[in-house]
């Protein structure tokens, strides 16, 4: 059963765990109240990886899972930036899921 919240003067329907339900509803002003609940003030940093990832879903239908998150990100932005704790300092955590969450895509099919 969805759960509701209201941003930007938009209801909008999110699952038990706080991925948007429709896709569709997703903007940049979503992004930024999605990001600040999880305490993360979005930079030019963080939105190149939300741009990477959800191009990546509108090619393939899925949400990265961190492995590929990080090839992507090593592709588009270099190996300086294409790892896990370049990763996990943009999305603490669980970066590819809290990524994935803010950008307003499912969640990654093996994150638990």
């Amino acid at each position: 059963m969805p759960q509701f919240m209201n941003i930007a003067g938009k209801t909008l329907g999110f699952d038990k765990d706080g991925f948007l339900v429709n896709l569709d509803d997703w903007s940049e002003e979503v992004a930024l109240e999605l990001a600040r609940q999880q305490e993360i003030e979005l930079t030019q940093s963080h939105w190149v990886i939300l741009e990477i990832i959800r191009d990546f879903h509108k090619r393939r239908g899925l949400s990265p899972v961190m492995r590929i998150l990080v090839k992507l990100v090593e592709k588009e932005c270099g190996p300086e930036k294409g790892n896990s704790l370049y990763l996990l300092s943009l999305f603490p955590d669980k970066p590819a899921q809290v990524a994935s969450r803010i950008a307003g895509l499912p969640r990654p099919s093996t994150c638990l």
